[in-house]
């Protein structure tokens, strides 16, 4: 992770952390990094955004900063992460951007730099962006007369990738009664009718977005109102995405939640059922839960641990050639289809193997036993410094002694906020409170807590 660029892009509050200079630098300096690469000097570069007010803003700087440069921008509007990777990937794209902070409030925001095979920017180049964005580079030429940049409307992009899912589906919808809960974010249209034109009959929540509303208690960080709507409507399954839609929690027709660790478990052994498993192989990472781990050995399904970030999920997959991987928060990759998570990809893929096997969310699922898990975030003055404490250290290493193998405890930092994450697994939820707490509180009394 850079100064400024974590796992996921560059993030923080819109004017405090993440200023529309920013944009205008970063844009600065793709145009023109990217503009080498051309004879006449002109880069293509395509842009999406999310529904938070900030993201006009960022967008306007950004369009600014790439035809100053030199560069043509290509506007999407509000759209979704994954469909920015894939525009960029299958036409005449040097990069994308995507404008978005995901699952943060509305007053955070972020920029996703995506490269021309729809993959996450490769870190030579972010470290150029930095050192830019640092003043530790010399000027950039402003374009000038016919060679400065134009801005080019492209909805038809967006309405190219709509037509790329619906044809992922191998089975019509239609009699499935779905509920989709769009987070107020960039699914709150393109879920809909991607579903309706499936023939599924679609129930819709938290899709008016106003700018301030993304995500505020909706979407798969706050799932519940989706597990009502489930219930109270007799649906027969539901599906949360977060703010840019690059993620995706399920609801089976019982209304309970089925995680990234779930959805992992079903489509792993439906490829597995198929012989389409490559390698025999599932990625996870380091926070997927101990019960999926004794399901795929249950099934003779094995597996890789990376570090949390589906950055690293998706590096080691395309390094060893796997097919899906992913993480518990719904972030999935079904790397045949997409280079990123994609929640509409993931939603129509559980649909199929629902179809496929003629079974409820609830029974697929229902081999999975999921481990008691509390996981808690304690913002900190110093990510490195809170986690290195020989104290906070000396109070892990208790905890993992005292669960032994029974538990385990793992405590991380953010790649995108200035927070820890203590997380425990062990017998009951009360065992978890009690050792995680018994951390946080550590960590407080060193004066490490904001």
């Amino acid at each position: 992770m850079g100064k400024y660029f974590g796992t996921d892009g560059f993030r923080g509050e819109a004017n405090v952390t993440l200023t529309v200079d920013h944009a205008f630098k970063v844009g600065r300096f793709l145009g023109w990094y990217y503009g080498k690469n051309h004879e006449d000097g002109k880069a293509k570069i395509v842009i999406g955004k999310d529904t938070r007010r900030s993201s006009y803003m960022f967008e306007y700087s950004l369009v600014a900063g790439l035809t100053a440069s030199g560069a043509d921008a290509y506007l999407l509007h509000v759209t979704t992460t994954p469909s920015v990777s894939y525009v960029a990937r299958t036409e005449d794209f040097d990069c994308g951007i995507m404008i978005s902070a995901s699952h943060n409030p509305f007053y955070d925001n972020g920029i996703k730099l995506i490269n021309s095979a729809g993959e996450k920017m490769k870190e030579d180049v972010i470290s150029e962006i930095e050192k830019y964005l640092d003043d530790e580079m010399g000027e950039i030429p402003y374009a000038t007369r016919e060679k400065i940049g134009c801005t080019v409307d492209y909805t038809a992009g967006r309405n190219r990738y709509m037509g790329y899912l619906m044809s992922l589906a191998i089975y019509s919808f239609k009699g499935i009664r779905v509920g989709l809960d769009a987070s107020n974010g960039s699914a709150w249209t393109l879920a809909k009718a991607v579903f309706d034109a499936l023939g599924a009959k679609t129930y819709v929540i938290n899709a008016a977005p106003d700018g301030t509303n993304i995500n505020e208690n909706c979407g798969s960080t706050h799932i519940e109102g989706l597990q009502d709507l489930v219930r109270r409507e007799h649906l027969d399954v539901g599906f949360a995405f977060d703010g840019d839609a690059d993620r995706c929690l399920c609801v089976d027709e019982k209304g309970e939640v089925i995680t990234g660790d779930h959805i992992l478990y079903i489509y792993g052994c439906y490829m597995k059922d198929r012989d389409k498993l490559v390698g025999n192989k599932v990625v996870t990472t380091v926070m997927s839960n101990f019960g999926l781990y004794k399901a795929f050995d249950a099934v003779g399904i094995e597996y890789e641990k990376t570090k949390v970030g589906d950055k690293y999920v998706y590096e080691c997959m395309s390094e060893n050639g796997y097919r899906i991987g992913g993480e518990q928060s719904g972030h999935i990759i079904f790397s045949k289809y997409a280079t990123t998570g994609d929640g509409i990809i993931t939603a129509l893929k559980m649909m199929e193997v629902m179809l496929a096997k003629k079974k409820t969310l609830s029974e697929l699922a229902a081999p999975l036993v999921i481990y008691p898990q509390v996981l808690k975030n304690i913002r900190v003055t110093d990510k490195t410094q809170a986690q290195d404490d020989a104290d906070v250290k000396a109070a892990v290493e208790a905890v993992a002694n005292a669960l032994g193998a029974d538990g385990r405890i793992l405590v991380r930092e953010s790649g995108t906020e200035p927070v820890v994450r203590v997380m425990v697994e062990a017998g009951s939820t009360e065992e978890c409170e009690k050792y995680v707490d018994q951390v946080i509180d550590v960590i407080k009394s060193k004066g490490y807590a904001v």
